[in-house]
């Protein structure tokens, strides 16, 4: 078989049958986490458990297990799990205790995230509105009203899971928790009050007694108790605390999404590099943030403007599928880190240095050696002595030897598929179930636009202040939008009596709708970032009473920064009438109505079971503001994972029976520059590198978990259609692989898969030797050996060799590969 394969098998037998089910002692010392009195690697990886469904839980960890990981992270999501002061829910996607059970049940450890602050691109950082209720409150610093509250909060998490004996120290799988979040990048923000608050939560955190150690991330003067790990793209040069393992909490495979941003890609190679260096210079864990990224449901997307997918381009897509090749490369590497965790947690190290960039690290343990060779220049592959033998290695590339002769790894050389995902039309769709909608529809109405804002006959439901408030405090964060109501007397008197007037509206909000008079007429929203513009927008006034209305709406509450809570939402004012002659009055001290919400929410049209079933109507308006929608669709057969394609919509938000699949807002698109046909993995990434999906819809496609669906009923979607679009262009679409295309060099096994129950129905192109457009060298069997292995079947497996596929014609001391394309 070969040294390299023999190896691969060792590895993968190993890492398949031998991780842990449990331990009871976790401790530390200056080199590794030590669970039950051995140092150990640990690969992690975060699936946090609101972005997904329960019943996928199972096989996303299962496909987390089968990667390589010994671990799964989590967060928990304060705002989500206590949205209203003292009701809490652990219900469906936020059981916590299910999700870590499942982890157990597969042999993973668990690392528990606690905070309370999350960041995460979560709404409002995880952080419950009704915080700020408090007099006096600052989050995150030496305030009694916010320590108190985190700590109960803190508390109740940890009894919970004590009580289900999830903690290491009493059989579970939590190997390691962690207080407060990335606190490091804002205590200087927060002066002695920041660095006083840290110590309480150090204190507070080892008074909870859980039995495993407690982390701070981002924090490089945490206090003795806590160990500081690092969050980035890289982590080889974090060094943390005397007597503190090297941890790396957020290794980010990937970068989120906006509203209107581009699609971020990390290439499999610039992660594997990553984790390869951060392993050759000493460190014994690391996580992936994110394994699997998931959809953000509901309103909990942050941001502002964070979109509802969260895929994050992490190894496993937001659906469940492996994102080839990433998956992949990064499972061999981590085969191959544990199968040497002994050398690596206990052997002696030593670095040499070679210039530009260029070093090679030698474990040695009891004879035995292992061996890194790390090229760090992000140009030039660069060609060594090493030990009496010649080595190349790729620029921006980790080699790694087992033996320290034999390459049996470079990051930059993938031997993994690539899987070419397609969104298709379901078989039964040619019987118009999913794509040829019978549509209803129904306005949202704004009965309060047309009512006195006279207190004698106040209206459901408003409040009322002589002054304009701050947004996510009047809402309480329980929906996106907010009506602010006033009025004014105007006579021929008035200085700014005319036939127009300008309203001038400075808002803070994200989007803005404008009635005057009951007539919409104005709507803006904010670009590029900038949460804060004025509105402006000509009005007729009338003799008498003249209404104003203003619609306010959120897109997600600031999840990142100091001082979070001090960021006012909504109209902050001055609101004013502006006559011609620049004569203005300012209505912001008026008394202004405060309505929370949608009509249409209210009356729960979003949900199957409705009363008001007779007011939906046929013959659909097309681009109509303010407007809801209603059809029903046939489940997909199969397995393969559901979306809806909403291409046509405007903004707004979308149930599939009564679950809310998220916002929706594939009208707005993605600037034209700046994205790349191909990416050169080398060199440093940012979440600006390597963009696709220029000048299209931000997000087009919207997951719908399988288990929102019915198996033999029809399914109910709901639409609110804020900005007014067209719902005859939506389909229902399944996610699959289409192709599988790869590469793989000589002494590899290339392995392609339809990961799922399609097989491969046809090879459209095969050759090893030199596969290139010149076809310099190859082998004439290449396809006929191929097409046997793998036709009709859901994967296959080859090795790539001469002894395979014969004479290529290729010269001895040239690399030869194998490339294919196959079609699902």
């Amino acid at each position: 078989m070969g040294f390299f394969n023999i190896l691969i098998l060792a590895v993968i037998l190993f890492t398949t049958f031998n991780f842990p089910v449990n331990a009871t002692d976790v401790s530390y010392d200056g080199r590794a986490i030590k669970i039950d009195g051995q140092r150990r690697i640990i690969i992690s990886g975060s699936i946090h458990y609101p972005r997904s469904t329960p019943e996928m839980w199972p096989s996303l960890i299962k496909k987390a297990k089968e990667g390589g990981l010994n671990a799964i992270e989590t967060y928990v999501f304060w705002n989500a799990h206590e949205p209203l002061y003292r009701q809490y829910d652990f219900s469906g996607n936020l059981d916590l205790v299910k999700f870590m059970k499942l982890i157990q049940d597969e042999g993973l450890y668990a690392i528990l995230r606690i905070g309370p602050y999350v960041c995460a691109e979560w709404n409002y950082g995880g952080f419950p509105v009704w915080l700020n209720s408090f007099n006096n409150m600052t989050f995150r610093t030496e305030n009694d009203a916010f320590m108190s509250e985190m700590k109960t909060f803190t508390t109740m998490i940890v009894d919970k899971v004590k009580q289900a004996n999830l903690f290491a120290s009493e059989g579970g799988p939590i190997i390691l928790a962690q207080i407060e979040n990335e606190y490091g990048n804002i205590i200087s923000s927060y002066g002695n009050e920041g660095k006083s608050y840290i110590n309480w939560c150090a204190n507070f955190a080892e008074s909870l007694k859980i039995g495993v150690p407690w982390i701070m991330c981002q924090e490089s003067d945490a206090p003795q108790s806590m160990i500081n790990t690092c969050n980035g793209w890289y982590c080889d040069q974090f060094w943390p605390q005397q007597n503190k393992p090297k941890l790396w909490t957020e290794n980010w495979s990937g970068w989120f999404k906006n509203w209107g941003g581009k699609d971020p890609h990390r290439t499999a190679e610039d992660l594997s590099f990553a984790v390869a260096r951060f392993y050759q210079f000493g460190g014994t864990l690391q996580n992936y943030y994110m394994y699997h990224g998931g959809t953000n449901f509901g309103r909990t997307a942050g941001g502002p403007y964070i979109a509802t997918s969260y895929d994050y381009d992490a190894p496993i897509d937001e659906y469940g599928n492996l994102n080839q090749p990433k998956w992949g490369h990064l499972k061999k590497l981590h085969s191959l880190l544990m199968s040497m965790e002994k050398i690596l947690t206990y052997g002696q190290y030593t670095n040499t240095d070679y210039g530009r960039m260029m070093s090679s690290t030698v474990y040695s343990l009891n004879g035995t050696r292992v061996c890194f060779l790390g090229n760090a220049n992000n140009k030039d592959d660069i060609t060594i002595n090493f030990e009496g033998r010649k080595y190349t290695v790729p620029a921006w590339s980790v080699s790694i030897l087992p033996d320290c002769v034999t390459e049996v790894y470079n990051t930059a050389r993938v031997n993994t598929q690539t899987s070419v995902m397609v969104k298709e039309l379901p078989a039964e769709a040619e019987e118009k179930h999913h794509y040829d909608f019978e549509w209803q529809w129904r306005a949202e109405h704004f009965e309060h636009l047309k009512t006195s804002l006279n207190k004698s006959s106040p209206l459901k439901g408003v409040t009322y202040a002589n002054q304009l408030l701050d947004q996510k405090i009047v809402t309480n964060d329980t929906s996106d939008y907010l009506w602010y109501m006033t009025s004014v007397d105007v006579n021929e008197d008035d200085p700014i009596w005319g036939d127009e007037v300008t309203l001038r509206v400075n808002c803070d909000c994200h989007v803005l709708h404008a009635f005057f008079n009951g007539k919409h007429i104005g709507t803006k929203w904010v670009k590029n970032g900038q949460y804060s513009f004025v509105f402006e927008e000509s009005a007729k006034l009338k003799r008498g009473t003249n209404s104003i209305s203003l619609l306010s709406v959120t897109v997600g509450l600031q999840n990142y920064g100091a001082y979070i809570d001090k960021v006012k939402n909504g109209i902050l004012g001055p609101v004013k009438l502006v006559a011609p002659n620049s004569i203005e009055k300012d209505l912001s001290t008026n008394e202004w109505a405060y309505k929370v919400g949608l009509n249409g929410i209210e009356r729960g049209l979003q949900n199957i079971d409705t009363k008001y079933k007779r007011e939906w109507h046929s013959n659909i308006p097309f681009n109509r503001m303010f407007v809801w929608y209603k059809t029903s669709f046939r489940t997909p057969k199969g397995k393969d994972a559901v979306v809806l394609d909403l291409w046509g919509l405007g903004k707004g938000s979308a149930w599939v029976n009564g679950h809310n699949i998220g916002r929706y807002w594939p009208s707005y698109l993605a600037d034209e520059n700046g994205c790349v046909s191909s990416c050169d993995y080398r060199g440093d990434y940012t979440g600006s590198k390597c963009l696709t999906n220029c000048g299209n819809s931000s997000q087009r496609w919207y997951h719908v978990p399988r288990s929102f669906l019915n198996e033999e009923e029809d399914n109910t979607l709901v639409l609110f259609e804020e900005f007014g679009g067209n719902p005859t262009h939506i389909s229902v679409r399944t996610v699959t692989v289409g192709k599988a295309v790869a590469h793989a060099y000589e002494g590899n096994r290339l392995e392609l898969s339809c990961d799922g129950s399609r097989v491969i129905s046809k090879i459209n192109f095969a050759s090893f030797g030199n596969p290139t457009s010149k076809g310099s060298c190859h082998s004439p069997n290449s396809l006929s050996v191929v097409e046997k292995a793998c036709i009709g079947k859901e994967s296959c497996s080859i090795e790539v060799s001469e002894k395979t596929f014969g004479a290529s014609g290729c010269g001895k001391s040239q690399m030869k590969r194998l490339a294919v394309e196959a079609e699902c």
